[in-house]
């Protein structure tokens, strides 16, 4: 089957088809994931999220959101999701190419994401050192992978991860020591 797929950055009008392809892709067992927690608390960046286009139908999209973990900041990929019938066609690979294409223009230092690190090593992704970054809900530490864009910008990547959006969100370990600088005064 030769498929005639147009990739393109995502619109409004997609959002109905997309949360459909996640839907499918991932049921309602989604709401409980790390990543869905992290993205619940505001929205994602769209001028770097995207669609694959088969004629007019959204048949897979990627997102990607910014966030914050100690003193750097980085893109959290996903979801990825692909239309059972357009998996194993390179997809889903495409749209993570075009989407760390945009992360390196926006200027971001480091793309995250929960995944295979089968599917995504190829791509770049490696493992996060175990226990640098921690999640707001319980994810297997062989998931968490990262592709650096700017050296040093993993590094900076420490602590437990928040939406980047969210106002006054601070580190855990800032606050504690906030903390104890106000009991020494």
């Amino acid at each position: 089957m030769s498929l005639n797929i147009r990739f393109l950055p995502e619109e409004p009008a997609h959002d109905a088809q997309i949360e459909q392809i996640n839907a499918e892709a991932f049921g309602p067992g989604r709401f409980a994931r790390a990543a869905y927690k992290i993205r619940e608390a505001g929205p994602h960046d769209s001028k770097l999220s995207f669609v694959a286009l088969h004629e007019d139908e959204v048949v897979a999209s990627v997102r990607q959101t910014w966030i914050m973990a100690g003193e750097g900041r980085a893109l959290l990929l996903g979801p990825l999701a692909v239309r059972p019938v357009y998996k194993n066609k390179g997809i889903g690979r495409k749209l993570v190419r075009i989407a760390l294409d945009a992360a390196r223009e926006a200027d971001a230092g480091v793309v995250v994401l929960v995944g295979d690190e089968p599917y995504y090593g190829p791509l770049g992704f490696k493992r996060i050192p175990n226990g640098q970054i921690t999640m707001p809900r319980p994810v297997d530490a062989n998931r968490l992978l990262a592709v650096e864009l700017q050296e040093g910008a993993l590094a900076r990547l420490t602590g437990r991860v928040v939406h980047a959006g969210v106002p006054n969100a601070k580190n855990p370990l800032e606050e504690r020591a906030s903390t104890v600088n106000r009991a020494d005064a």
